[in-house]
């Protein structure tokens, strides 16, 4: 009789719908770690409201772009079928499930466990990310028959990479901005986790280009000059154009999906800019505590990948890579994904800065080189994507039934590695097995070789500086 009514109140809890539950749980949380009642009912509401307005803006651009890409489907049979809303069909999805609490849960104590035996010196205070996380994890268990042993291990190996990337990363970080040895600010944003990849085509340009760096510019003076052409609204309008040609649209349905597509794209900067603030206070109440336990110690703060957006050459190259994208999207083999919300790769240009330090030839040709990875991810997780969003009561209105939905987001390879494992565990199929472990030891001995080549690259930073 308990477990039943106890089942009965958790089933209400669910139904009161994803920005409900962050709601209730944000603020109860916040009050546990010592935030004050106001600033804690603050932030939940917030979470609930940028929940609520992602919502919306994904119904709009969805509802509105659905008939032209049915359209162009139709008359051209390329099947870019599967609609890319960018991350906030993600991070509706995992801020909406419990799950991602969980595994919140877990990296703080993977934090804590690495600050403890001095394998790390990042506090990662960077919580509202931590749906990235969630992504692979709950893809895992989706792929495993929700196996959550295979699950808890998989993101903790992953958010242990993440803060020992953080580490390596510093030197870089403090050179490319300018802080001084005093500075303690860092980032572990999981979209950083493409670096050893990045790392890999930049040698490879030492030996076979190194002579590329002749033709490199200055990518402030780019950016001047592009100015309201590469805006957000501007980027949104193109492609509300470009949509209603492959579509064969009228003109005034042209005009009204340039004019959506400029809606949206701004208010998806502007909107996610709430997620920040609204779990601000919990990440400063956890921070205290962290603190407090590891008093003595110089810590690093890792903070969301934004405070590299300072660089010049960083949005230069996002908009040079913009129609790169979108041309490789409708020729590439295995695609199925047109970029419309993840159309900036904001989610691979900081990588390319880190590891190049700031080379805009390189960061535009090692970009274009890996586009296709964030493609074909973005396409293997369309139907968790749409399933899940479905089963959440969130899919986008105006869209069929069978349509597909997707995200041209951060952790390719590590949303393919969670796919492949979960079906290995499943299945239990010794040939997926074996390229499990196979997948595994490469991209194990691959961060080995990142991590070693970023310290050496550090010894040459510390050289220079003494």
């Amino acid at each position: 009789m308990f477990i039943e009514r106890l089942n009965d109140a958790f089933n209400a809890f669910i139904n009161l719908g994803g920005s409900a539950m962050m709601f209730i749980i944000i603020t109860i949380l916040s009050l546990i770690v010592g935030v004050s009642i106001s600033k804690a009912i603050e932030g939940g509401l917030r979470m609930a409201i940028a929940l609520t307005g992602m919502g919306a803006i994904i119904s709009l651009l969805s509802s509105t772009f659905a008939p032209a890409l049915e359209s162009f489907v139709e008359s051209t049979g390329v099947s870019l079928s599967v609609t890319d809303l960018g991350w906030a069909p993600l991070a509706v999805i995992t801020w909406g499930s419990v799950y991602t609490l969980y595994f919140a849960f877990i990296c703080l104590v993977v934090n804590a466990i690495m600050l403890i035996a001095k394998k790390t010196t990042t506090l990662n205070v960077d919580l509202f990310n931590i749906w990235n996380l969630s992504v692979i994890g709950l893809l895992t268990m989706y792929y495993s028959d929700n196996n959550l042993i295979l699950t808890t291990l998989f993101v903790g190996f992953i958010y242990a990479l993440m803060l020992i990337n953080a580490d390596v990363m510093k030197p870089t970080i403090n050179r490319l901005l300018g802080y001084d040895q005093d500075n303690i600010t860092t980032t572990a944003h999981p979209s950083l986790l493409i670096a050893p990849v990045v790392m890999l085509f930049n040698k490879i340009i030492d030996v076979c280009l190194p002579f590329i760096d002749k033709f490199d510019f200055n990518a402030e003076a780019l950016n001047k000059k592009i100015g309201f052409w590469g805006s957000n609204f501007a980027i949104g309008a193109y492609l509300g154009v470009f949509i209603g040609l492959l579509g064969r649209q009228s003109a005034a349905e042209i005009f009204t999906l340039a004019f959506t597509g400029a809606v949206a794209l701004e208010l998806f900067a502007l909107v996610g800019s709430w997620f920040g603030p609204a779990i601000g206070p919990l990440s400063e109440g956890i921070t205290n505590k962290m603190s407090k336990r590891f008093s003595g110690r110089k810590l690093l703060i890792g903070i969301d990948w934004p405070i590299l957006a300072t660089r010049a050459e960083l949005w230069a190259v996002a908009n040079i890579l913009a129609p790169i994208l979108l041309v490789v999207a409708i020729f590439l083999p295995g695609n199925t994904v047109l970029p419309l919300g993840g159309i900036l790769l904001t989610v691979l240009a900081p990588a390319l800065l880190i590891v190049t330090r700031g080379r805009v030839v390189r960061m535009t040709i090692i970009g274009t080189v890996l586009i296709p990875l964030f493609l074909w991810g973005a396409t293997l997780i369309a139907e968790f994507v749409s399933k899940t969003s479905k089963a959440m009561g969130n899919f986008p209105e105006g869209l069929s039934s069978n349509a597909l939905i997707s995200s041209v987001d951060s952790d390719p390879i590590e949303k393919m590695l969670a796919i492949l494992f979960g079906k290995a565990v499943d299945t239990m199929d010794m040939k997926l097995i074996g390229f499990s472990i196979l997948a595994l030891v490469v991209y194990i001995l691959l961060f080995a070789w990142y991590f070693k080549q970023m310290r050496k690259e550090n010894k040459k930073l510390e050289s220079e500086s003494n």
